[in-house]
């Protein structure tokens, strides 16, 4: 079996030889058991040297194949690319800054044996502040009350998928990739074995608290269309609540005269329902937003420099559209 490592890699110069070092080990470990490995890179547009890192992979190692943008276009769209280019009968996806152990690997391969198409690694919550912990724990929650798919706390990309999984997520042509959503959407038979992340061996993560929230969000929009009927049920909700008010000031003025109206009420009333609207066209902007990028269909990405050339293997055909011509 060929399997095809694939790792996305944004400013990994300080980790990435490293990180080779040790699946060419797993690799080796493999091959007397019949399994063959490929390695496929992504440079997401990284700022420092990590490209010149991964030609000098390609030198040394034939089966190197890597595949560097024009710009940072963001890890979806990494792992998108590398799922085109990688043509083993399994991928596995994992870090390239060594927090997915490498040596977990070969537990992958055995459970794949087993007959499973998704073999998925759980991260514990084992060294994580309190307070990452119980937001993470939170949103899982109110996530999957929401999402027509189930998400797990501690799942993320790191997993074993047979070739029919991947030919499946590669069917589905969103420009709006939530790859964590479409890898429960897809669904064939899983596992799931838990694991407690490793620290990053270089560099800083490129997740802000911004960039974590975006992503929060697109899991909250990309699969579901509750919010809108959220705000139809909230619209609806607040006319009734206008009409019992007025009724109730009506036959007030009735029963004891007209009487000065409360300038607080009025007020907090504006206000509040101002904010409800907003909120709503916000929400409402979302889902525009997205029906706005999926009509340009552009690219996900495009492509500096490669090794892969376009007749090679299966991802040729695939990849047409984003390369450069």
């Amino acid at each position: 079996m060929l399997i095809s490592i694939v790792a996305p890699c944004y400013d990994e110069e300080d980790v990435i030889e490293r990180f080779h070092d040790q699946v060419q080990k797993v690799a080796e470990e493999l091959l007397p058991l019949g399994h063959d490995m490929e390695f496929v890179y992504v440079d997401d547009g990284s700022r420092d040297r990590t490209l010149a890192a991964l030609e000098r992979l390609a030198d040394r190692d034939a089966r190197v194949r890597y595949v560097s943008f024009s710009r940072n276009f963001g890890k979806e769209a990494a792992l998108l690319a590398g799922l085109r280019h990688a043509t083993g009968d399994s991928v596995i996806v994992m870090d390239a800054d060594l927090q997915h152990p490498p040596e977990l690997i070969k537990h992958m391969v055995d459970l794949r044996a087993d007959g499973y198409d998704q073999v998925i690694a759980k991260r514990t919550r084992t060294g994580d502040s309190v307070t990452r912990t119980v937001t993470a724990r939170l949103y899982y929650r109110l996530i999957n009350r929401l999402v027509d798919v189930e998400l797990v706390d501690g799942v993320g990309d790191f997993r074993l998928m047979s070739r029919r999984v991947v030919d499946a997520i590669l069917d589905l042509s969103e420009y709006n990739r939530f790859s964590k959503g479409l890898f429960a959407w897809v669904g064939f038979p899983s596992t799931t074995f838990e694991y407690e992340n490793a620290v990053r061996e270089a560099g800083r993560s490129s997740w802000t608290f911004r960039s974590l929230l975006n992503y929060g969000l697109d899991g909250l929009l990309s699969f579901n269309n509750r919010p809108l009927r959220a705000a139809l049920h909230l619209g609806m909700g607040l006319l009734l609540c206008a009409g019992l008010y007025t009724a109730w000031i009506v036959g007030a003025a009735v029963v004891n005269g007209v009487q000065t109206p409360g300038y607080v009420t009025i007020i907090t009333a504006v206000t509040g329902v101002a904010g409800v609207q907003m909120i709503m066209l916000g929400v409402i902007g979302e889902y525009t937003g997205r029906i706005y990028y999926e009509v340009k269909r552009r690219p996900h990405f495009l492509v500096k420099a490669t090794n892969v050339k376009r007749t090679e293997g299966r991802a040729a055909c695939d990849t047409t559209k984003d390369l450069i011509p």
